[in-house]
């Protein structure tokens, strides 16, 4: 039983591997996107930002409205699609069913994110439950590390089709695993919307909610800026770019485990750590940013730290949310990406205005926000915790 319970925990982190490999690979392939369908870089643009605005805004509601379904079909709904979705960007010749397809995943990405977290902290004693959301994470740092290099990889030695059908196989794999393996999973109590939306009541969660956003566009601001940064800062060439950037993908895993482990020990001071651990890192490729080795050695560091910040954020919103814990890593996937597309915003702004040089401090800006905000949120369930016990 605890073989296949930890070979589930694969399976779910497989399946948030594809779902990453779909959502970001995209963005490796958008130059014969566009030349297949004889567009703009512009229109090809909308592929990615149609997906993070759909999965932002439907996080919360369509996790709502499957709370009462079997867990299991869920997830292999939401797989299925998925897999579905590559096979149509593969063989699709028109441009606006690409599109629809972009927009029918994303509906189901935090349905399956949602779940696949909650199932793999049931498939474990409780006190192991952290780790195997962490494994689960590592399907993400794996994605950015592998899926999305490999996507582009297979789009230019092979074909744009073949890049697409690597996706569809990775979420048949999955969908196959879980099939086979999870056991029928329904909801024997099903929570009440009211319920579930009462924990928005709290404002302790709210405060949770601004610290995901902060540092989740402390993170962005400037890795969505990555390659150009080290391309006209670093001075480096795009074989050293692609190198430096699947350098960070792979050293984002070690890095999620890390933090797992540090969280496990203790979430306050992890948590107030990071954001602390990240402006020093952004201090370090300003001040190193125009030398080459320093650079390479940052870009390291840089990645293991640029990982924690998913794990982090998740982890210290579902302290507010674990009343209805599905719901809350809903919010956790909504917020985060309106973090991703705040920071990318505030950091095209940086560049246009101030140049690339000065782009990092946009995002030592959101880090020392979200730090502001961690310290606040602590300070304030202190001071409720004092109050309750002078009662």
């Amino acid at each position: 039983m605890k073989k296949v319970n930890s070979l589930l925990i694969l399976i779910l982190a497989l399946g948030v591997f594809g779902i990453i490999t779909t959502e970001m690979g995209i963005i490796g392939v958008l130059p014969q996107v566009t030349q297949k369908f004889n567009i703009s870089a512009s229109q090809a643009g909308w592929l990615v930002s149609i997906f993070a605005l759909v999965v932002a805004i439907s996080g919360p509601f369509l996790t709502l409205l499957t709370s009462g379904i079997n867990r299991k079909v869920i997830l292999l709904t939401a797989v299925l699609l998925f897999a579905i979705s590559n096979i149509v960007y593969a063989y699709t010749a028109t441009f606006e069913v690409m599109l629809a397809f972009r927009i029918i995943p994303a509906i189901f990405h935090p349905v399956f994110f949602s779940v696949a977290l909650v199932t793999a902290a049931k498939l474990v004693p409780s006190e192991k439950s952290g780790k195997a959301v962490t494994k689960v994470f590592a399907g993400i740092t794996v994605g950015f590390a592998f899926g999305v290099p490999l996507t582009s990889y297979l789009a230019e030695k092979l074909s744009l089709e073949a890049a697409f059908l690597f996706g569809a196989l990775v979420s048949i794999i999955a969908f196959v695993g879980i099939l086979v393996w999870l056991p029928s999973m329904p909801v024997k109590e099903k929570m009440s919307y009211g319920k579930q939306l009462g924990i928005l009541r709290k404002p302790l969660l709210w405060l949770n909610i601004v610290t995901v956003i902060f540092i989740f566009a402390a993170m962005f601001s400037v890795y969505s800026y990555f390659a150009e940064y080290l391309g006209q800062v670093t001075q480096m060439n795009g074989s050293w770019i692609s190198m430096m950037l699947m350098a960070f993908g792979v050293i984002m895993i070690v890095g999620n485990f890390i933090f797992g482990e540090l969280l496990h020990k203790s979430m306050t001071k992890t948590v107030i750590l990071f954001p602390l651990l990240y402006t020093a890192v952004y201090l370090l490729a300003y001040y190193g940013g125009t030398y080459f080795t320093p650079m390479v050695m940052i870009v390291f560091v840089w990645g293991a730290v640029h990982s924690g910040g998913l794990i982090v954020s998740q982890a210290w919103l579902t302290t507010e949310t674990k009343e209805a814990p599905e719901f809350g890593n809903s919010l956790f996937v909504s917020f985060s990406n309106l973090g991703i597309t705040i920071g990318t915003s505030i950091g095209g702004w940086f560049i246009s205005h101030l140049g690339i040089h000065q782009l990092i401090w946009s995002g030592m800006m959101f880090a020392l926000l979200a730090f502001l905000s961690i310290v606040l949120k602590i300070k304030i369930s202190q001071s409720s915790a004092r109050e309750a016990t002078a009662r």
